[in-house]
């Protein structure tokens, strides 16, 4: 499962777009702040291939199914069968934007952030829906599989991550591909820092949400690792 993902290391849209070599709107500019607690329904970052080259766009975490049901995230094992899902990851694959993501050991605990040891992206697996008019965004959901060693000492999922230098793979390449990159993450690609209940609610969006717990306040997450 992935509820809950951070954009909050760089302080300009611009810089997003340098760092992945990707087209952007410099109207966006304006809706780009820094995340420390992105919750479904709020406005974040993908990117999607263009005509020959990536692109960057807002878009909201709210993927609707039949009947208006949002899809926070979808199973990767089921992208290619049923309810309109072959033909989104045939056409409407996109990565999300993010510098780590959060996951609870369970209901009511304090949550672990997985992030990169040099703080860079970490770009999950998506698929995303076109605007519906000429002023809304677009909307997507994030892909889930099973984990590696380190996500499951917190979780049974965890979401698609994809390699920067396989990013272009994942967004254009033929579907058969792009199936390959979902799996877990490599054991040595993100780091687990246990932060506080802070992060528990979505009104809490701010740097303490990403302060690191210390140990003897964070006695289960200490004896997961």
């Amino acid at each position: 499962m992935c509820a809950r993902f951070t954009l909050s290391r760089k302080r300009k849209l611009r810089d997003i777009a340098a760092g992945l070599d990707a087209e952007y709107a410099e109207d966006d500019e304006p809706l780009y702040r820094p995340r420390y607690n992105v919750a479904p329904t709020d406005v974040a970052w993908i990117v999607e291939w263009g005509a020959d080259r990536r692109v960057l766009r807002p878009a909201t975490w709210n993927y609707l199914v039949s009947g208006g049901r949002p899809l926070v995230n979808l199973r990767g094992e089921n992208v290619g069968s049923g309810a309109g899902y072959r033909e989104a990851f045939a056409s409407r694959r996109c990565a999300v934007v993010t510098d780590g993501f959060y996951e609870w050991p369970g209901k009511g605990l304090a949550p672990f952030w997985f992030h990169r040891a040099d703080d860079g992206f970490v770009l999950l697996g998506g698929l995303f829906q076109r605007p519906a008019g000429t002023n809304a965004h677009a909307r997507f959901t994030v892909l889930t599989t099973r984990p590696n060693q380190l996500v499951a000492k917190v979780h049974d999922r965890m979401p698609v991550i994809l390699p920067m230098e396989r990013l272009d793979d994942w967004l254009a390449a033929e579907p058969a591909a792009a199936a390959r990159l979902i799996g877990p993450a490599p054991e040595d690609a993100l780091l687990a820092t246990p932060v506080s209940k802070h992060v528990n609610s979505v009104r809490h969006d701010d740097p303490a949400c990403l302060a690191p717990v210390e140990p003897a306040a964070a006695p289960v997450q200490r004896s997961l690792f």
